[in-house]
């Protein structure tokens, strides 16, 4: 699996090293710095100052677009969207359909963003990415984190006064991403990306353990947390959206598919008919992604044309 990696501001083709048992690990975010409205931070909410860099393909980066649609920071907050395809040298700019070009350096590669934020960067180079104009420098590149200042702390300049993370329920939606985190978001990777017959089975195990338990959830209240749309639920809708499409074929997660379960089926179209949402979902920069990135899964490099049925009355390329 050659992603690649920035190792002090060198670009190295190196793949994920799993465990000694072939478990999938993944690595952690490096850029953890907040926007904050009441002052505490020397990053501040301000119209124009802040660019977010994500792909249409990546479930995490996709967070972060749908929170910066349904916010309504769209004019305060600009784009770039990474080629749908990761090759050798990891994310790169391109003049694909639906991509948009870096407008801050002109950048290729998305590594480059990485290194003018520190040019000694050891790490992967992943999206999103919050990009201060003012300060030149990466703010943060973990979505949870991202969603939440989204959420919270941009509400003076936001168009919108929705949140989705409401005080009283804090607690509950912080409990429920870390909830389906591990199994579920990152499970499909668990299983996808395992080198041992070891490891596969007890991500998938669990993935599906969990989304049964969801299931179950969710066919007596309509969302997470119960009767209100939260962070949660856009946290766990990315995953689903390619759930069909992609992990039950590409990463061999398929005992069940999300429209074999009524409640995460009913609960998967009731957020993607949400207004705004569907701007944000690109099901051809998704699966070109998953089938041509990952060579040593699909050597082909074949997209598959389903399938058929599914949101809207069909999947499409």
């Amino acid at each position: 699996m050659a992603t690649g990696m920035l190792i002090d501001g060198i670009w190295r083709k190196e793949g994920y090293q799993g465990d000694s048992k072939g478990r999938f690990k993944r690595n952690p975010t490096t850029f953890r710095q907040w926007v904050k409205a009441d002052g505490s931070s020397e990053f501040k909410p301000e119209a124009g100052r802040y660019h977010l860099y994500v792909s249409y393909a990546c479930p995490w980066a996709h967070r972060t677009l749908i929170l910066r649609k349904l916010k309504g920071l769209e004019a305060a907050i600009s784009l770039s969207i990474v080629d749908p395809i990761m090759a050798e040298e990891g994310w790169e700019f391109s003049q694909e359909a639906d991509c948009i070009p870096d407008p801050i350096f002109g950048a290729k590669y998305l590594r480059e963003i990485y290194i003018q934020a520190d040019a000694g960067y050891t790490g992967r180079v992943t999206v999103p990415i919050l990009w201060d104009k003012q300060k030149g420098t990466i703010v943060n590149n973990e979505s949870r984190e991202i969603i939440r200042m989204f959420d919270r702390e941009f509400d003076a300049i936001a168009t919108s006064s929705v949140t989705f993370c409401p005080d009283e329920l804090t607690g509950e939606i912080d409990r429920a991403i870390d909830a389906i985190y591990q199994p579920i978001n990152n499970g499909v990777y668990r299983a996808g990306f395992a080198t041992s017959q070891e490891a596969y089975d007890e991500a998938v195990t669990e993935l599906f353990a969990h989304l049964d338990r969801w299931n179950e959830v969710l066919g007596t209240q309509p969302y997470l947390c119960g009767e209100t749309i939260t962070e949660a639920d856009w946290c766990f809708f990315t995953t689903l959206l390619r759930f069909d499409p992609v992990y039950y074929v590409h990463f061999k997660c398929n005992l069940k598919h999300i429209w074999d379960y009524p409640h995460l089926w009913r609960y998967l179209k009731d957020l993607y008919e949400q207004p705004g949402v569907k701007e944000t979902c690109n099901l051809h920069h998704i699966k070109q992604h998953y089938y041509r990135s990952h060579p040593h899964i699909n050597p082909s490099g074949i997209v598959p044309q389903g399938p058929l049925v599914g949101l809207e009355g069909g999947y499409t390329n």
